[in-house]
Order: C-alpha cells, then sequence, then structure tokens
C-alpha cells in the first residue's frame, strides 16, 4: 500500500486500467470449461505481450501482477489441461520479467513449483506429467533464482527440493537445465547455500553417467559450482565419480572434470584439506589424448602451484631465494614450478597408496591411467622420490608384467626417472637385491630403465657389479622365456648404450650375457639383436669387431664354460653356450684349443648322452670344413690330432646295435670327411689317420645310412689318392671287396663314389712294385666289373667303362680274354666293345 501511495498519477492511472482489463478477463480462469480457461489464458498473454512494450512501467505492473494474477496462475499449475499448464507457465515467466519486484512472488512461487516438480517419493514420478511442461518449469525456477537472488535464501528448501526431482527427470533436456539451476542457485545464495548443498550430490552422481553427454557436462560443472559454494567435505561423494569420467570417451565430459577439479585447487574454501585427492585428478589429464585437455590441464596446474606458493611464501623463502638448478640429466621436459614440486612432494606419501592399489586393478583403463600418472608424480618429487623408493620398486615390479603395452610403457617411464634423481647406490641396492630373490622380465625391465635414466658418471662406479650381477647363472638362465630374455638384453644394451668407453672394465661379463642370449635365442631376431649388441660392445671397446672381442675373452669364457662338462647334457645351457662360443668364435679357436679338444674328447665318449653327440659333431664338423679360420688358425692342430682321431673318431665309428649309434657313426664319418677333405693334414698325417681308421670306415660302408656309405668311399678314395700306394698290401687288398659290394648298392650316388675310389685302387697297383701279388684279385675285379658294365643305368656303365679302361694297363690279355667271355650275355655289346677297341688301342701305342 506504500508503495502505491508512493506512485504517480500516470503510474495509478496505468495501473488501474491495467487491473480494468484483467478484472474482465480472470472469470474466465474459474469456469469448469477447459476451452473457456484456455481461451481466457490466451487472452490474457495477448493483453501482457501487448502491454509490455519499452514505456510499459514495471512498478503500474507489479500491483495487478501480485494481486490479481499470480495467485490464480500458480493454481492453475496443476489445471487437469495440459495447454493450460502450459499457458500459466508462460504466463507466469512473462509476469516475473515484467515486475518490478519479481522477488515479492518467492513465497508463493517456489512452493508451487515445488509442488509441481518434486517427487512424493524417489519411486515415483514427479506430479507434471508433461516432460515439456517440466523442462518450461525448471526453466522458471531458474529465471526466479536468476531474478530472486540472495532473496531466495528463505525458501532454499523449496528450491532444493524442487531441483531434487528434477535432476533425476527421465528427459535429457530437464536434468541439463536443472543442472544450470542448481548452479545458479549456488551462486545465488552463497551465505546460506551450504546448508542444502549435500542433498544435491547424490541426484548429481546418479546423473553423472547418463547417456547424454551433454548433460554429464551439464552435471560436472553444477557439481563444480555446488561444493564451491557448498560444503567442501561433499568432495568425497563426488571424487569416485570425477576419476570415472576421466575414461569419458568424449573429450568433452573430460575436459569439465579437469577444469573443475582445477578450478577447486584454486579457489576451494577446503582445498588444502583435499590437495592429495584433487592432485592425481588433475595430473592425470597430463596423458590425456586430445592436446588441449593436456593444455588446459597444465595451464591450470601451474597456476595451483604459482598461487601455492605466493600463499607460502615464508615456509618457501630459502628455497626461492636459492634455488637449486634441476639434475644435470633431467629430461627434456620443462621444469615445474616450485609451488608445483612442493605440492607433489608434501603429498606424495598419502597419494602413492591408492596409485599402488591401482596400478594393479582388474580394469585395463584403471591401471593404464594409474600407471601414467605415476611418472608425472616422480618428475615432480625429484630426489625426493627416494624416501618411497622400495613402495615404488615393488608396485613397477608387479606392474611391468602387465599384458597392456601402455602400463609397462609408463612403468619404464618411472622408472627412467628413478635413474635421474635417485642415487644409483641406493636404487641398484633394491634392484639387484629383488633380481637376487627372485629372477623376473619386470625385475630386469626395472634395471633397464633405470640405468638408461642414469648419469654416464654416476653409473660408472657400479658398472661391473651390474655386469657381474647380469652374468651369474640364476639371474642369465633363469629362465628361456622370450620376455625375460629380451630384457635381459635390454639391460646389456643400455649399460653399453650409457656407459660406452666405461664397458670396458666389465666387457667379459657383459659378453657372457650375450653369448647365453644367443644361445637360448638361436637364428631368431633376438639372436641378431644380440650379435649387432656385440658389435656395440666391441665399437666402444675400439676393436674393429666382434671377432676381436672374441679373441679377447674366448679363453676365459671357455675356461668357465668347460669347468662342468662332465655334467652336461644335450639340454645343459652350458653346452649351448660352448657351441655359440666355439661356433662364433672364429680364429679364436685355434687360440684355445686346450679348452676345446679336451672338453670335445669327453663329451664325446660312447656313454655320453646321444644328442649331445650329434650336437658337437655338427660343431667340430663346421669347424674342420674351415679350419685356417676356425680350429687351426694357429697352426696348432696337429698337437691334438692324435686324440681327434683315437679318442673322438675311433671309439664313435665303432659298430654299436640301434638307430641312435648309427647316427652318431654317420656324425663321426661326416667329421673324419671333413678332417681329411681339408688341407689341415700333410699326406703323412693322413697315412696315420688310415692307419687307425680304415678298418672302421671300411666297416661303415655296410651301414644301414646311405650317406654314411657315400661319405665312407669318398673317405677311402682320399685315403687311396694320399697314401695308397705305400699302404700295406695285406690291408690293401682288403679294400676292393668291400668296394665291389658298393657296385650293388640302392643309392646310385653311392655306386659311383665306390666306381670312383675303385679306379683310385686300381691307379694305385699301377704305381706299386710287384703287381703280380695282385693278379688273382684284379682277375676277380674284372669279373665283377664286366657283369656291372651290362647296369641298367647308362651312368653307372660310364663309370665302371672308365674303371676297366684304367684297370685295362695292369693285365690287357687277361681282361680282352674276360670281355670275350661274356661279351655275347650282354644286352648290348657296344660297351664291352668300347673296351676292347681301348686295350687294343693302348697296345698299339706302347
Amino acid at each position: 500500500m506504500a508503495a502505491e501511495e508512493a506512485a504517480g498519477p500516470a503510474e495509478l492511472a496505468e495501473a488501474a486500467e491495467l487491473s480494468r482489463v484483467l478484472g474482465r478477463l480472470l472469470p474466465g480462469l474459474e469456469t469448469d470449461n477447459k476451452l473457456g480457461r484456455r481461451r481466457a489464458l490466451e487472452a490474457l498473454q495477448h493483453v501482457l505481450e501487448e502491454t509490455a512494450g519499452p514505456s510499459a512501467d514495471p512498478a503500474a505492473f507489479q500491483g495487478p501482477w501480485a494481486r490479481l494474477l499470480l495467485p490464480r496462475l500458480l493454481r492453475l499449475l496443476a489445471d487437469p489441461a495440459e495447454g493450460c499448464r502450459a499457458l500459466a507457465v508462460h504466463l507466469l515467466d512473462l509476469g516475473l520479467r515484467r515486475a518490478a519486484r519479481p522477488c515479492d512472488a518467492l513465497p508463493r512461487l517456489l512452493p508451487a513449483l515445488t509442488a509441481r516438480l518434486a517427487r512424493p517419493e524417489p519411486a515415483r514420478p514427479p506430479p507434471e506429467t508433461c516432460e515439456e511442461l517440466r523442462l518450461a518449469l525448471v526453466q522458471l525456477l531458474g529465471l526466479t533464482v536468476r531474478l530472486g537472488g540472495a532473496a531466495v535464501a528463505p525458501h532454499l528448501d523449496d528450491a532444493v527440493r524442487a531441483l531434487r526431482g528434477a535432476l533425476l527427470d527421465p528427459f535429457a533436456a530437464v536434468r541439463r537445465e536443472s543442472c544450470e539451476c542448481a548452479a545458479a542457485l549456488a551462486r545465488a545464495t552463497p551465505d546460506h547455500f551450504h546448508m542444502q548443498s549435500e542433498s544435491l550430490i547424490s541426484p548429481l552422481m546418479h546423473t553423472i553417467s547418463h547417456q547424454h553427454w551433454k548433460v554429464r557436462v551439464a552435471v560436472i560443472e553444477a557439481t563444480g559450482t555446488v561444493i564451491q559454494f557448498g560444503n567442501g567435505k561433499s568432495v568425497d561423494d563426488v571424487l569416485s565419480h570425477f576419476a570415472q569420467r576421466l575414461f569419458d570417451d568424449v573429450s568433452q565430459v573430460r575436459q569439465a572434470v579437469t577444469s573443475v577439479v582445477g578450478g577447486w585447487l584454486l579457489a576451494l574454501r577446503d582445498r588444502y584439506s583435499f590437495f592429495h585427492k584433487l592432485i592425481p585428478l588433475l595430473l592425470s589429464s597430463f596423458n590425456d589424448e586430445m592436446p588441449e585437455i593436456r593444455q588446459l590441464a597444465a595451464s591450470l596446474w601451474e597456476k595451483v602451484g604459482l598461487q601455492w606458493q605466493e600463499e607460502n611464501e615464508a615456509d618457501l623463502k630459502d628455497k626461492l631465494d636459492f634455488a637449486l638448478p634441476p639434475p644435470p640429466h633431467y629430461p627434456q621436459e620443462s621444469r615445474p614450478v616450485l609451488g608445483c614440486r612442493e605440492l607433489v612432494f608434501r603429498n606424495l606419501s598419502k597419494i602413492l597408496p591408492a596409485i599402488c592399489h591401482d596400478i594393479t586393478d582388474w580394469v585395463v583403463g584403471t591401471r593404464v591411467k594409474s600407471a601414467q600418472l605415476l611418472p608425472v608424480l616422480l618428475l615432480h618429487a625429484e630426489d625426493h622420490i627416494t624416501q618411497h623408493l622400495e613402495i615404488i620398486l615393488r608396485t613397477l615390479q608387479r606392474a611391468c608384467a602387465d599384458e597392456e603395452v601402455a602400463v609397462v610403457s609408463s612403468c619404464a617411464r618411472s622408472a627412467e626417472l628413478i635413474g635421474t634423481f635417485v642415487s644409483p647406490e641406493v636404487s641398484l641396492k633394491l634392484i639387484l637385491s629383488m633380481l637376487k630373490k627372485a629372477p623376473s622380465s619386470s625385475s630386469l625391465l626395472i634395471l633397464a630403465s633405470v640405468i638408461r635414466g642414469c648419469p654416464r658418471d654416476a653409473l660408472q662406479p657400479h658398472l661391473k657389479v651390474i655386469a657381474t650381477e647380469l652374468a651369474q647363472a640364476h639371474i642369465c638362465q633363469a629362465s628361456e622365456n622370450d620376455l625375460y630374455v629380451e630384457h635381459l638384453l635390454l639391460c646389456v644394451q643400455t649399460l653399453v648404450t650409457v656407459c660406452r668407453e666405461d664397458c670396458s672394465v666389465a666387457s667379459l661379463q657383459l659378453m657372457e650375457v650375450l653369448v647365453m642370449i644367443m644361445a637360448l635365442s638361436g637364428a631368431t631376431t633376438l639372436g641378431d639383436k644380440a650379435q649387432e649388441t656385440m658389435e656395440s660392445l666391441a665399437m666402444v671397446e675400439n676393436v674393429p669387431g666382434s671377432q676381436d672381442l672374441y679373441r679377447k675373452h674366448t679363453g676365459p669364457l671357455l675356461e668357465r664354460l668347460t669347468a662342468s662338462h662332465s655334467d652336461w647334457t644335450a639340454h645343459s645351457v652350458e653346452l649351448l653356450q660352448f657351441c655359440e662360443v666355439v661356433t662364433r668364435a672364429g680364429p679364436a679357436v685355434g687360440e684355445t684349443l686346450q679348452h676345446v679338444i679336451p672338453t670335445l674328447r669327453a663329451c664325446l665318449q660312447t656313454t655320453r648322452d646321444p644328442h649331445m653327440c650329434l650336437k658337437l659333431f655338427s660343431i667340430l664338423s663346421s669347424l674342420l670344413l674351415r679350419p685356417k679360420d676356425t680350429i687351426d688358425s694357429q697352426g696348432q692342430f696337429c698337437v691334438y690330432l692324435d686324440t681327434v682321431v683315437k679318442d673322438i673318431l675311433m671309439p664313435n665309428l665303432r659298430w654299436r646295435a640301434g638307430r641312435t649309434a648309427a647316427a652318431i657313426r654317420t656324425a663321426a664319418v661326416s667329421c673324419l670327411w671333413a678332417l681329411t677333405s681339408s688341407d689341415i693334414l700333410s699326406a703323412k698325417q693322413v697315412q696315420d689317420v688310415q692307419d687307425a681308421l680304415l678298418p672302421q670306415v671300411l666297416a661303415t660302408l655296410e651301414e644301414d645310412v646311405q650317406t654314411t656309405r657315400l661319405i665312407s668311399c669318398r673317405i677311402i678314395n682320399i685315403f687311396l689318392k694320399t697314401s695308397g700306394d705305400v699302404m700295406d698290401p695285406d690291408k690293401f687288398i682288403k679294400v676292393y671287396p668291400e668296394l665291389l659290394k658298393r657296385l650293388d648298392d640302392v643309392s646310385n650316388d653311392v655306386r659311383m663314389a665306390a666306381a670312383s675310389t675303385l679306379l683310385t685302387w686300381l691307379r694305385c697297383i699301377q704305381s706299386a712294385d710287384g703287381k703280380s701279388y695282385y693278379q688273382s684279385s684284379i682277375q676277380y675285379l674284372y669279373r665283377e666289373l664286366l657283369v656291372h658294365l651290362d647296369d641298367p643305368e647308362s651312368a653307372i656303365q660310364d663309370a665302371v667303362l672308365e674303371v676297366l679302361k684304367e684297370g685295362s694297363v695292369l693285365f690287357p690279355d687277361l681282361l680282352v680274354r674276360e670281355t670275350e667271355a661274356v661279351i655275347h650275355k650282354h644286352r648290348s655289346s657296344t660297351y664291352c666293345e668300347q673296351l676292347l677297341q681301348h686295350v687294343q688301342a693302348t697296345a698299339a701305342a706302347q
């Protein structure tokens, strides 16, 4: 009334005119006819819109609005007709915007809105059934809060109850509008909102996983504002939900979380109590896939650090005035400001246990995020890592065994930072202790990563200790698993890369590990990498190549390896290493025969593991095929020839029953062939070998294995070529019957080799005195050869013809008689005629 009395004549006149117009229309709002109420509402809408010009006086509208329109429109919010309710909401919106004192409507408007939006029970729907109308009601509530401002405080309970229902609305647009309204309510009533804010957290968290990403963003932003102006204790209730949203597929949602958390760290009243909970959320965004989010997180975090630094300047005065430079081996990243580093350091003891727990979570995404967060924290903590080192290393050991590449990669990065910031004396003591207790691929990966992050000068005093430990059998022979061996190789590669020329003090131990890796890997990619690392090691040692490295270390290597040869089997790791060294050492083998030959003699006894014997015979054959580059590089093999022949070859050439024994005899014959066919032996030495082994070689002509028979023929051929003319006649005459048998062999290759050897045998007689001693044997040989001259295979016929031609010079008349005696028996007389012509031509020439 006082306001009306203070009003001017024009204002009163306008208010009176509006009251008159409204008074004519208002009775229509009370009619029982739905259509009548609707027409009255439409007429009212027309009047309000017509009179709402720039010249309209809000003060003149205030009286009729509050006295006549507002009560009736509020009653119509519960009208049975949806159209009427919609028009009533619209008219309330128009009225609030036009009224001079919208706050006066709050005591009646807010309870009415709450009655339409609040759920009687959580499981029951709200009284307003129409989605669009619920959206309009929430929009009207938001308008009321914005216009009412602090005056809404006495009615906070009603507004919060309305929002609790609207935040759980099935309609996504209603939820979004409710979030905006909740944020507006928090900002409008900062002094009182904390008393009601907690009741909004539960519906907000129910909505935070809504299927529409825009709703999720709105919820996150609203939650930030509600807690900012409300009760800070609610942070604990929302943290887990915010953490889940960091895994959201939509980048806008993750960006909203980053922004809100950063805002809390800057402006939340109780932020000091929640630093250890909020810092991990913000720092997790440092590894987001979107560069915009990474930049936002970095920017917010720097502001947080600078603000905290300014607020605690007195405590940090010494550190600010006497700032230490970054470590010399600092990563190629910008160093966080002092405030950021201090914040992480002071809260690390509270953050680490949660990360250590989550990094082994069953959910892949959680493990990846936790693993990515750890190096960010360690980069901030710098040398303060040391006091938490044990728990960090235990965690990394478990996490590095993860199947996810992203987890392992982040953990390796964390280990690198440990190498950068922690003294090797401390870190290596713990890591090597872990390796001793339980060698694992993850422990080796941690060691390799720590070495990679460590400065060269700090690592140098510990280099030999590391290399020696890696070369220990319980570590380098702990597993044949590919991943284990790969990480073992990574340790050596990293040492060579970081320490370079310093590696010379431990090159023997590093070479032992590399030999072990090559022995286990064989001809694989991993074996090739190990060989490349061997070349790198040779390079840092300033020698031309790995052959020179072998020359330097083969002696000590073989001395250590062969110490246990009496216990070797085919599966012994030492055997694999021995074979690897002997195969790759090249000329260095010839310098270490004092280790090689005795080991071969001991391991190639007939009582030892047959599979091991086969492997070693194969290695020995390969050496004997290239003697000047391997076993005889120093010309000292002749010293051990007697041992090789009598203690290695002779026992293994003796016949024993069984396929395994036959295989070993084949291997031994192959070795003998390699020995006799190379240029390693003089004629005298070949004769000595022949004297010792000829009976065993003749016996092998009867072997079931074709390869053995073929090689034996070739060996006898070499014996005859080298020393047949000085061979004892009694031994010499025993050769040809065995060769004749091979002319009936099932293999044409063996038959051809036997024919070639018979040719050599006949030549030996030509050069020997007293050929008459062999006449009866030659006659028998002629007869047998003439049988094979009629062989179905033309190649055999040609070979036999050459043998007969060669032998015709011994007893030509005898050969002619034998040939003429059988020529009519042959299927074709061609070869016999050629032979006779050759004999006649030879006789004529003489």
